[in-house]
């Protein structure tokens, strides 16, 4: 693995010699987390050289972020990467650490080619077409056969601009800062989002210690069963992605009703919109890992949406004010692919790319995403998938354009 004072033109040819016509114009993959490597081990299996362009110092960076109890909501036996499963000392639902252990094992085990410290700053088409250029920090122009683009779901922490949020002057902080609740015993916190993000730090803090934990929700949530007799909710999860929506949504809302509390009397009623609609929307369901005992028995109190801030009291969206000691808001993260490639028209209305996958927009081939879409099949799963299928297109299109004769 190359160390950040390295540049990609110092790093290794492949090791495979049938890539060798092709080793000066590697590809590039941004962002050195599951995606990314996944994508780089599948491209080196398939004899494409590709370099790996991580912005910090070492691999699997957001995951080192991540609040301490976060542990995968799916089974480590489909959550593993191509080419190197996950150990069985993990047990079936991986903590933070092992995922961390395992991308940095994962990097070494596949000896793979990683440059780190480089944040690109701009993707571009060459002038002919032919090649991908890539603005990177310390004034860095490398040129690539192809792009794939895996900087995270989870990029950049979105806090609303909610009125007076500047001018409050109590303890505000997004989830991506929240580690564990030790700072938070015997207060008084407020969690806003009801995400998987925000329900289970709402169940930590409660945990922990905290004296009172309130749940700001605007949307009611799906919420599911991690596992039911065995059977985790991610198979479930895979089985839906082969049939209709509206099938889907029909047969979830009796299995809800059987496997899932009413909790209407504490503020959380059943969603009146379908579970694979909301999906499809990119609002995957809440797993439960403590929530519903949690608000069923009190501790989790449930109020309305976050209007705003005013005269040091959070205003709600039912009137309320409550005056908590900590805001925490689990509001999500923007992806922030505009500034990279924004440019290139390859971006919906909401800054995803159009296409993810295997697929290229039309009119930008050889550039490619992984690791955009919050998939109830599980992300990982879903990122091995993806980076196996983006590889043999890569490579396909590569022995196509490889010289018919290779002069001697």
């Amino acid at each position: 693995m190359a160390d950040s004072d390295s540049t990609a033109s110092d790093s290794a040819a492949p090791a495979n010699p049938a890539a060798q016509f092709r080793a000066d114009r590697p590809v590039y993959v941004i962002g050195g987390g599951p995606g990314g490597l996944a994508a780089a081990h599948a491209l080196r299996a398939q004899g494409v050289r590709a370099v790996v362009l991580e912005k910090s110092e070492r691999v699997g960076a957001s995951w080192r972020q991540h609040y301490d109890r976060l542990r995968l909501h799916t089974t480590r036996r489909l959550s593993g990467l191509p080419g190197l499963p996950m150990p069985r000392s993990f047990g079936r639902w991986v903590s933070r650490d092992d995922v961390v252990r395992y991308l940095e094992k994962y990097a070494e085990y596949h000896e793979l080619e990683i440059v780190t410290g480089v944040e690109v700053s701009r993707v571009e088409r060459s002038t002919d077409g032919s090649r991908w250029l890539l603005r990177a920090t310390g004034g860095r122009e490398l040129t690539g056969s192809a792009v794939v683009v895996a900087t995270g779901y989870n990029h950049t922490p979105h806090v609303p601009d909610w009125p007076g949020r500047d001018a409050y002057k109590g303890e505000l902080l997004h989830a991506g800062a929240y580690r564990n609740p030790a700072p938070y015993t015997g207060r008084d916190v407020l969690v806003v989002g009801v995400g998987n993000t925000g329900a289970e730090i709402a169940v930590d803090l409660v945990e922990g210690g905290a004296s009172r934990v309130r749940l700001s929700v605007r949307t009611a949530p799906h919420i599911v069963r991690r596992s039911t007799a065995g059977w985790a909710a991610q198979f479930t999860g895979i089985l839906c992605r082969r049939l209709p929506v509206a099938l889907v949504d029909r047969l979830a809302g009796p299995l809800a009703k059987v496997s899932v509390p009413d909790l209407s009397e504490q503020g959380l009623p059943r969603p009146d919109t379908g579970l694979y609609s909301r999906v499809k929307e990119g609002a995957v369901p809440v797993q439960d890992v403590g929530l519903i005992d949690a608000v069923r028995k009190g501790r989790v109190e449930v109020v309305a949406a976050v209007d705003g801030f005013e005269d040091g009291q959070v205003v709600l969206a039912n009137g309320d004010r409550v005056e908590p000691d900590v805001v925490i808001a689990a509001t999500g993260y923007r992806r922030s692919l505009e500034g990279v490639v924004g440019h290139l028209g390859v971006l919906d209305g909401r800054g995803r790319p159009v296409v993810h996958g295997a697929r290229s927009p039309k009119n930008a081939p050889g550039l490619y995403f992984t690791g955009f879409t919050n998939p109830i099949s599980g992300m990982f799963r879903e990122l091995a998938i993806d980076a196996e299928k983006i590889a043999k297109t890569i490579a396909r299109d590569a022995e196509r354009r490889r010289p018919s004769r290779i002069a001697r």
